[in-house]
C-alpha cells in the first residue's frame, strides 16, 4: 500500500523527553509543544477551520481517501471517554479502545518510538482542549481496504513496536534530532518509498516517495543525489523556522501546513537537533 500515510533513548542522561523537559514541568503544557511537534495539529484541523482537533482532514491515497478523527475530549465523538493507557495503545500499538487494528494512515509504525512520558503529556493536553462534538467522517476506500480486518493483517505482516534507541556514540543534539525524525515527528512516514503493501521500505529511508500524499511526489531528505547535500545545517534550520527554501522559493503542497503547524513552532535547539541528524544519515538517490 504505497503511499498509505497522511501528509506529511536516552531515558538517563541525554535529552529525549521534550525541549526544557525537565521532570517538574507541567504536563500540559509540555504536551501543547508535544502536539505541534507530532504533527497533530496539521492532521487533525481543517485548514482556516475554527474547530482545533476535531478532525476530518482528508488523506487522499491510492487506495482511497482516510479522513482524520476528533482528537479533542468531547464524550460523544472524541477522546471523551478514553483511558490514558488507551490512548498509548493507539498511539503506540496501533489498535482502538475495542481491540481493532488501526490502517497505518494513522503514524502509530513511528509513534510507537515515542516515549511513555511524552505520550502521557499529549494526551494531559488533548484533554485539556475544548470539547467540539464534530462525528468522525467514514472513509472512502477502494474494494477491499474498506475491510477494517486486513488492517490487523497488515500489522501481523509489517509491523512491531519499535522502541527509540539513542545512540551512545553521538551527542545529546544528534539522538534528539533523531527521535524528532524518526519517531514524534514521522517523516519517514512521508519521506520513504512504500512496497505495494503500503509498508515503508527502510533501506531507503528518507530518500523520497514518488507517490505520496495527494498523489504528489514527496522530495529526498537525505544528502544524496537529489536530496540536500547542498544545503547546510543552518539552511534546514532555517527552512524548518520559516517555510523558505536557500534558493529564495517557498515551500508548497502538504509541508505549508507542517511548517505553519508543525516545524515553526519547534524550538531553535530542536530544528537545529533535527539538522544535525538530517545531514548525518546515509546519501541516498532519489527513487
Amino acid at each position: 500500500m504505497r503511499a498509505f500515510l497522511g501528509r506529511l533513548g536516552l531515558a538517563a542522561g541525554l535529552l529525549l523527553a521534550g525541549p526544557a523537559a525537565a521532570q517538574d514541568e507541567d504536563p500540559v503544557e509540555h504536551g501543547k509543544y508535544l502536539v505541534h511537534a507530532a504533527g497533530c495539529v496539521a492532521c487533525h484541523t481543517v485548514p482556516k477551520s475554527e474547530k482545533y482537533l476535531a478532525g476530518g482532514v482528508a488523506l487522499k491515497t491510492p487506495f482511497g481517501t482516510f479522513y482524520t478523527p476528533n482528537i479533542t475530549p468531547d464524550e460523544k465523538t472524541g477522546l471523551g471517554t478514553w483511558s490514558e493507557a488507551q490512548f498509548l495503545e493507539a498511539l503506540k500499538h496501533g489498535r482502538a479502545p475495542d481491540g481493532s487494528a488501526y490502517y497505518p494512515a494513522f503514524p502509530y509504525t513511528s509513534y510507537s518510538g515515542m516515549t511513555d512520558d511524552d505520550a502521557k503529556a499529549l494526551f494531559a493536553y488533548l484533554k485539556s482542549v475544548p470539547a467540539i462534538e464534530q462525528a468522525n467522517r467514514e472513509h472512502e476506500l477502494d474494494f477491499p481496504f474498506g475491510w477494517r480486518w486486513l488492517a490487523g493483517v497488515w500489522q501481523s505482516l509489517f509491523f512491531e513496536p519499535r522502541p527509540f534507541k539513542a545512540d551512545p556514540d553521538q551527542s545529546e543534539a544528534w539522538n534528539r534530532g533523531a527521535y524528532l525524525v524518526q519517531d514524534l515527528g514521522h517523516c519517514g512516514e512521508c519521506h520513504t518509498p512504500r512496497g505495494w503493501l503500503g509498508a515503508t521500505e527502510q533501506d531507503k529511508a528518507l530518500s523520497g516517495n514518488p507517490e505520496g500524499p495527494e498523489g504528489k511526489s514527496v522530495p529526498n531528505i537525505t544528502p544524496g543525489k537529489g536530496g540536500i547535500g547542498d544545503w547546510s545545517e543552518s539552511d534546514i534550520a532555517w527552512y524548518l523556522k520559516t517555510g523558505f527554501l536557500p534558493d529564495g522559493d517557498y515551500v508548497g503542497g502538504a509541508m505549508v501546513e507542517v511548517v505553519t503547524e508543525g516545524t515553526s513552532k519547534l524550538t531553535d535547539d530542536d530544528r537545529r537537533a533535527i539538522a544535525e541528524y538530517l545531514v548525518s544519515v546515509p546519501p541516498l538517490p532519489t527513487p
